[in-house]
């Protein structure tokens, strides 16, 4: 069940908002007038969020890469990193 606190609360018991936030690692949401209006988290649940985001993104491209054909075989994938990796220790 999600944590709503009002906008009252959030300036008055930043604290215990704050605490909440980190302890049980969910969104706090905050209503301004009896409506929705902010989410508030730990940098730990933002950061944690957008890394799952981040991925999702790259397991979208390449399953978009998929259906367009433009993907190559693992090997051929390795060698060409490889190369690039070689060629940045040279530089």
């Amino acid at each position: 069940m999600p944590t709503i606190k009002s906008s009252t609360d959030l300036k008055y018991n930043y604290n215990e908002i704050s605490e909440l936030c980190r302890e049980y690692s969910e969104p706090v949401f905050i209503t301004k007038n009896g409506v929705g209006d902010t989410v508030v988290m730990s940098i730990e649940t933002y950061e944690s969020l957008s890394g799952k985001l981040q991925l999702y993104t790259f397991i979208e491209e390449g399953l978009n890469q998929f259906k367009e054909g433009r993907i190559k075989p693992m090997r051929k994938s390795m060698e060409s990193i490889r190369t690039k990796m070689k060629q940045q220790c040279i530089s």
